[in-house]
């Protein structure tokens, strides 16, 4: 046996990272495979009458080892990956949908579970077990268990070819991504930049023994070069190259990836009897259907695009006063913007860095946790870790019993994607009297400390660092039996409630005045910097929703009707762009070729579930700042109603009961500034 496949032998039995070897994945997912399908195979030929223990529940536990080992290989995969892993990821991705398959499309499982299912009003079932179950025939029906058996073999070929192709899509990004670098030698084009974000690309140049400074497509670089640099020439340069990712004519282009993807999931739909690929995902979420979405999506685009013209009309008379610019482009965006949010507030990233060292912010992120649901952090260093760089944490309750272990893992490097998340490296669950806790783990991308100063984050680094934890916290408070239904797993549209609801407390004085300290002088952010930071969190709020409903509607656009006709990738997405659209159109880029969200991620037909979710989360909020937003009561009502619930009830009946009625979209548009 594989030290992958066996019961870990180590403090709260996580992940031995030091003991694995590459070699070890191959032969251990061979192994855990077999496991998996043994222990199905013990439940199909059950010679007992199918009841929800010997089926449903069974089911549920099975398949432990392997679950484990995926979340270990994938988790690494996104965040310490190599040539060697990616090959293995590109043989084993094939092998799990076939398995998952071989359980979806097998006739005597699912006999067994829909004899179950047929007799469910008799069985008095709890909620959750009522959840389960209807949750596991879905998994059978929703993935061609009803379909005769020529039907189930063209599932199987378009699954297997969906999972090939979205990995190959990540990988063109990826590829794209690492491909370009801006080198520069001349001093003269940095001005603008940050004294941080030049030292940062100094280090880069120096890395690789070159004179000079290097910038590149991650974020960490992309991003201040853009915002800051006064070089509109090379500002061009760097944006077109970042949106001509995996759309030039090379070996790592996605336009016939990303058609090729969209026609495979709408004849799965087909296939399943569903209308369109989004008819298909919607039913299992909060918004039920391409319909609804589509309401939400306009209403809230009719309220917030007079605001954005208006403020693109400011932004735009503010660049021709300020450099006779006459035209706005994309590469001058973040630029003039932040010029006139520094001339509005007098407030810009490099004022306020100073008072968001990473560790203090963390440990803020810590102490805010504390005084709502009474959790403690104590960093242990007994805990093996996959890079010296990851921090491991025990996070207990106020009666000292181990809630979860907690992974911070917080740096850009050269094996890790782009971008901020949260996973989990082994799920809550109950069983045999036992309450198995969960290990999480947070992955951003923030800037390093250098020799002269500490990692030092921008408030938009503050706020992604809260709303991982508020993924993180929804997965470390899960309590729930069954762990197909625990933590983060709940329906995607209400997924980012927790994280997006914790950001909030990045704006109140109360809970800045915690960590928000001068990392040289100690003293506390200056109140006038709150009220800044307040006031210029809706600035502009416009333009960015407008921005983050485009990307909703193009979503909806690839998966709510029949692209069966599509054969101009860059031409159907300038359709889609034109009610949404305010800067001139850049011929040589393309959003969908590496619109990973949706070609990679989970999020096809879900990308308005972002917008969803600041719904739901300024309305929760709202509900904290009638009461304090350190008021226990209220904490305590969002963590046993949301945050430990998991997936057990339908997401309106769990929030309805947190907040006693059904969110408005009023809080959101008041906090936007739109109406």
């Amino acid at each position: 046996m594989s030290v992958l496949t066996q019961h870990f032998d180590t403090k709260h039995n996580t992940a031995p990272f030091s003991q694995i070897n590459i070699e070890d994945y191959f032969p251990a997912f061979q192994e855990a495979i077999a496991l998996a399908k043994a222990e199905i195979d013990t439940i199909v030929k059950n010679p007992e009458a199918p009841t929800f223990e010997n089926t449903i529940e069974a089911m549920d536990y099975s398949g432990a080892i392997l679950d484990r080992l995926s979340s270990i290989f994938f988790n690494l995969n996104s965040a310490e990956t190599n040539d060697e892993m990616q090959k293995i990821a590109q043989e084993v991705s094939p092998m799990l949908s076939e398995f998952g398959n071989d359980i979806t499309l097998n006739a005597d499982l699912f006999a067994r579970v829909k004899a179950v299912y047929e007799q469910k009003d008799t069985l008095n079932l709890s909620t959750e077990q009522a959840t389960l179950l209807d949750k596991k025939y879905k998994s059978f029906s929703r993935n061609g268990a009803n379909l005769p058996e020529d039907k189930k073999d063209q599932l199987r070929e378009i699954d297997k070819q969906l999972s090939k192709l979205s990995l190959q899509f990540g990988e063109n990004v990826l590829a794209e991504t690492n491909a370009f670098e801006l080198h520069l030698t001349d001093e003269n084009d940095l001005a603008g930049l940050p004294e941080g974000t030049i030292e940062a690309a100094r280090s880069l140049a120096k890395a690789q023994e070159k004179e000079g400074w290097i910038f590149t497509l991650d974020h960490p670089s992309y991003l201040p070069f853009m915002t800051y640099a006064d070089n509109r020439e090379l500002r061009k340069k760097m944006a077109i190259a970042f949106g001509a990712r995996s759309f030039q004519d090379n070996e790592f282009n996605n336009e016939e990836i990303v058609l090729k993807i969209v026609k495979l999931r709408q004849q799965r739909a087909n296939l399943l009897g569903y209308a369109t690929h989004a008819n298909f995902v919607l039913e299992e979420r909060m918004a039920e259907s391409p319909e609804k979405v589509m309401a939400f999506e306009n209403d809230l685009l009719a309220k917030a695009k007079p605001a954005a013209l208006k403020e693109f009309e400011q932004l735009t008379a503010f660049a021709k006063e300020l450099d006779g610019i006459e035209q706005l482009e994309k590469w001058d965006g973040a630029y003039y913007s932040e010029k006139l949010k520094q001339q509005l507030f007098n407030l810009d990233d490099e004022k306020l860095k100073p008072y968001f060292q990473l560790e203090k912010v963390l440990n803020g992120a810590f102490t805010i946790a504390g005084k709502l649901y009474g959790l403690t952090f104590t960093e242990v260093f007994d805990i093996d870790k996959y890079h010296e760089e990851v921090m491991t944490y025990e996070v207990t309750d106020e009666n000292n019993n181990l809630v979860s272990i907690f992974y911070a893992d917080f740096f850009p490097r050269k094996g890790k994607r782009n971008g901020a998340w949260m996973t989990s490296f082994k799920s809550q669950y109950v069983k045999d009297g036992v309450n198995e806790r969960p290990h999480i783990s947070n992955v951003c991308n923030f800037t390093k400390p250098t020799e002269t100063k500490p990692s030092l984050l921008t408030f938009n680094e503050v706020t992604t660092l809260f709303h991982e934890f508020g993924h993180g916290l929804h997965g470390m408070l899960a309590n729930t039996t069954y762990p197909s239904l625990s933590g983060t797993s709940v329906f995607w549209d209400f997924v980012e409630l927790p994280s997006q609801v914790m950001e909030n407390w990045c704006y109140e004085p109360e809970a800045l005045a915690l960590f928000a300290t001068h990392y040289q002088t100690g003293e506390v952010i200056p109140q006038e910097y709150v009220e800044k930071i307040k006031e210029s969190a809706s600035f502009q709020e416009g333009i960015a929703t407008l921005r983050q409903l485009s990307f909703g509607l193009l979503d909806m656009a690839w998966h709510g009707q029949d692209p069966t006709n599509i054969t101009n990738l860059k031409a159907f997405e300038t359709e889609q762009f034109k009610n949404t659209q305010l800067y001139p159109d850049v011929p040589e880029n393309a959003m969908s070729t590496a619109f990973s969200h949706i070609f990679q991620g989970g999020y096809s037909s879900g990308y308005y579930s972002y917008k969803w979710a600041e719904v739901l989360d300024a309305d929760a909020f709202e509900y904290f700042k009638e009461n304090g937003i350190f008021n226990k009561e209220v904490a305590t009502k969002f963590k046993d109603n949301v945050l430990s619930k998991g997936g057990t009830e339908h997401p309106m009946t769990l929030y309805k009961r947190f907040r006693g009625q059904e969110p408005k979209p009023d809080a959101l548009l008041k906090r936007a500034g739109l109406i």
